[in-house]
């Protein structure tokens, strides 16, 4: 995996973050979702590379970077913190502006950078997510049982942290094959990694946190961008699983897309074949959206 990527580490001040990369193009940032890691696009990544500098990050409490403290208010795990952590993380290595593309966790972290810093995202798409604030105000019984970690992992510490941390492969194998994917698409070695991360301690509490500030903070910043008007500028891909649940959960309202256009001055976006994990699941197909949407 990640043949002719470069490894590191890169130290901010804030938390270490670990990244691959590679490609001779514009900068591109992919990001990724829960319970994944930059694992995630092993085989997208390469085929991007071709045409972008691709940078494959961990967000901070997830794979190989670090797991700073947190706070009471979870503020050090809210997507603002970890949005400014890959801005950092970008600058560092010589972009001071560049497109991403997220998924899931990862394409939370990757519009609220947008919203908050403008002049520094070019474009950016949105993989199986409506906005977080969204989600919650529309959230009912399907929601809550097939998304279970947005409830389950943002319970008071340190319920979730001591359930999961002692189940790590039954929450993985529940996730991995519960969401719309078949979870044969996922080789043993992704599996154990994904797996591993959830058995070491710091990194469960970190992720944990992260789902506590979605419940909190990260809703009230959309609230508050609602609120005063505020919208994504740049131009804005959303993709979601034509199997999973926002693809039927939202059609009174227009879909996904219709949500997004709510959010965005400039949106495009479709449903495409495959469940949650359709990034792994699909990436050929995958890679060759983000391209055409990067490219244009």
């Amino acid at each position: 995996m990640f043949v002719g990527f470069e490894s590191r580490l890169v130290n901010l001040e804030a938390t270490p973050i670990f990244a691959r990369i590679a490609g001779d193009g514009p900068p591109l940032l992919l990001l990724h979702g829960f319970p994944e890691t930059h694992l995630m696009w092993r085989d997208i990544a390469p085929i991007l590379a071709q045409k972008f500098t691709v940078v494959c990050a961990d967000l901070r409490g997830y794979g190989q970077s670090g797991t700073p403290a947190s706070a009471p208010d979870h503020a050090p795990y809210a997507k603002r913190a970890m949005a400014n952590d890959m801005i950092k993380l970008m600058k560092r290595i010589g972009h001071d502006r560049f497109m991403v593309a997220g998924h899931d966790r990862g394409g939370r972290v990757a519009y609220r950078m947008a919203l908050d810093c403008p002049s520094i995202v070019k474009k950016l798409a949105v993989l199986d997510i409506i906005p977080t604030a969204d989600a919650w105000s529309r959230a009912d019984a399907r929601f809550a049982l097939s998304f279970w970690p947005w409830s389950l992992l943002a319970q008071p510490a340190p319920l979730p942290e001591d359930t999961i941390g002692v189940a790590a492969d039954a929450v993985i194998q529940g996730a991995l094959s519960g969401w719309g994917s078949p979870s044969s698409i996922f080789p043993q070695a992704v599996r154990a990694s994904y797996a591993a991360m959830l058995r070491d301690r710091e990194h469960l509490h970190a992720i944990c946190e992260e789902y506590r500030a979605a419940a909190t903070l990260d809703r009230d910043h959309d609230v508050a961008d609602r609120a005063a008007g505020n919208k994504i500028v740049c131009p804005t891909l959303a993709l979601w699983s034509g199997g999973g649940g926002p693809a039927t959960w939202y059609g009174g309202e227009g879909g996904p897309l219709a949500i997004w256009r709510g959010w965005c001055e400039n949106v495009e976006g479709h449903a495409v074949a495959g469940g949650h994990f359709f990034p792994e699941e699909f990436p050929s197909e995958t890679a060759k959206e983000l391209a055409g949407f990067f490219e244009a």
